[in-house]
């Protein structure tokens, strides 16, 4: 980002504008932690940070200011949508995973070097592999684009008031998703209680007599229609226990069948393999309603071709007067309930006999049909909608680094032909730098 900048600015290190308070860091492992701060009142603990944010809480505190941390090791420094620096303030405790920076007085801010190193490129800086790494040799090489002050003063304001409307505008787009989330759960109960179909069974006379095989109606806790029963899921599907077939057997190279071992491979209505099996030992059909049977118990997806299933996964396959996809709406509406019949202590999971016995509302074929396409039309739109709203919060993480690009480019506030160029107040820190050292030399030499 070394490139032109806007009169009154200049290029400098991140060493000339802040003070580097790494030496006083120091890191209290969890366990010393944990000692420390037992039987302890709330107000004798402060925030213990690192390299992300707080980890934790210690008695005792370092600092009591406000200060940047910016993440030395196991920051998410080419994540551009994360941030790897951050304030704090107050009586707080640092580990040695962050540099603890303070920005000169009357050379800048704290908040304004915060956002810049937000916003910087930081692949020629760091370290390492796997966990990358900040060192500060090579953070006191970081080139900063400094304004005057009072420009920098203007810049963070603009910042953080457009930040504060992007992220009014992302809660809002959170909100829509998570009640279009809520109206597919109401989609799925009307539904299977037959009030989506209601004026449908008017028009269109049943294919069953009003029965229930079923005397005890408790065992749902709503009213079906008269013209539907309430069966045993056993009844009308047949159920296939998936079984682990020898890890020998498994490929990543297509041979065999697609190879579901659990929710893992789940997508949003078709799993993904990521294995494959030669020697497969239980078989899912295309169409078959996979539930996931095992930590955790309830999840549901359609098995998209002849598949080998592992123990962790069941398969449903209805038999003539049942339409799978009715299943497997049927199961997502009464996924907490089933959920909620798993047994286990290591880790949950339903029996074969337990799901057999589950007791499901079922009517006409023909209702079952329509009750699916009304479904997939009102989840049609419904899914539309959520696309949009994700592409846009996609588009706000790459707004928030839009912004922090045009501000440090001088391109957000207007500057002022009065500001005192930053030039001269490096000139100034110089010569302050410069007098302190002369005064020592006089000091000691009398």
């Amino acid at each position: 980002m070394n490139g032109e900048l806007p009169k009154g600015w200049v290029w400098t290190s991140l060493e000339n504008c802040v003070d580097i308070l790494d030496s006083q860091r120091k890191p209290i492992n969890s366990e010393e932690r944990q000692e420390r701060i037992l039987n302890k009142n709330e107000s004798d603990l402060y925030p213990y940070y690192g390299a992300t944010g707080q980890v934790g809480w210690i008695d005792g505190y370092i600092f009591d200011e406000e200060l940047i941390l910016l993440g030395e090791d196991g920051a998410p420094f080419l994540d551009f949508t994360k941030d790897k620096s951050y304030l704090i303030k107050g009586k707080t405790w640092v580990n040695n995973h962050a540099h603890v920076l303070r920005a000169i007085k009357d050379i800048s801010f704290n908040s304004y070097i915060c956002h810049y190193l937000n916003s910087f490129d930081y692949r020629n800086y760091i370290t390492g592999t796997t966990r990358y790494k900040l060192n500060q040799s090579q953070m006191r090489k970081i080139m900063i684009p400094l304004p005057p002050l009072a420009e920098q003063q203007r810049i963070v304001n603009k910042i953080e008031e457009l930040f504060t409307n992007l992220d009014k505008g992302i809660e809002s787009l959170e909100q829509v998703k998570y009640k279009l989330k809520i109206y597919r759960q109401a989609i799925l109960k009307y539904a299977m209680e037959g009030k989506l179909t209601e004026k449908w069974r008017e028009n269109n006379k049943t294919f069953f007599e009003e029965s229930n095989s079923f005397d005890n109606k408790e065992v749902i806790a709503f009213e079906i229609p008269s013209s539907w029963r309430l069966v045993e899921l056993k009844d009308v599907s047949i159920i296939i226990l998936g079984q682990s077939p020898p890890s020998s057997t498994y490929n990543e190279k297509r041979i065999g069948l697609p190879f579901y071992q659990g929710k893992s491979e789940f997508g949003l209505i078709y799993p993904t393999p990521v294995k494959w099996c030669a020697f497969p030992k239980k078989i899912a059909e295309k169409g078959d309603v996979l539930i996931s049977v095992r930590a955790p118990v309830g999840p549901t997806n359609i098995c998209p071709e002849k598949s080998c299933i592992g123990r962790g996964l069941a398969a449903i396959r209805g038999l003539g007067n049942i339409d799978n996809k009715f299943i497997f709406y049927l199961l997502r509406n009464i996924e907490k309930d089933i959920s909620s019949q798993a047994t286990g202590t290591t880790f949950e999971a339903i029996r074969g006999d337990v799901l057999k016995k589950l007791i499901i509302p079922l009517p006409p074929l023909e209702e079952q049909q329509e009750i699916v396409n009304r479904i997939e039309k009102l989840f049609s739109l419904a899914d539309h909608i959520e696309e949009t709203v994700s592409s846009k919060l996609e588009q706000s993480k790459t707004l928030r680094q839009s912004i922090l690009k045009k501000a440090f480019e001088g391109q957000l506030v207007p500057q002022d032909p009065n500001d005192e160029p930053a030039e001269i107040l490096l000139e100034k820190i110089k010569m302050e730098k410069l007098n302190k050292g002369k005064a020592i030399q006089e000091k000691l030499v009398q």
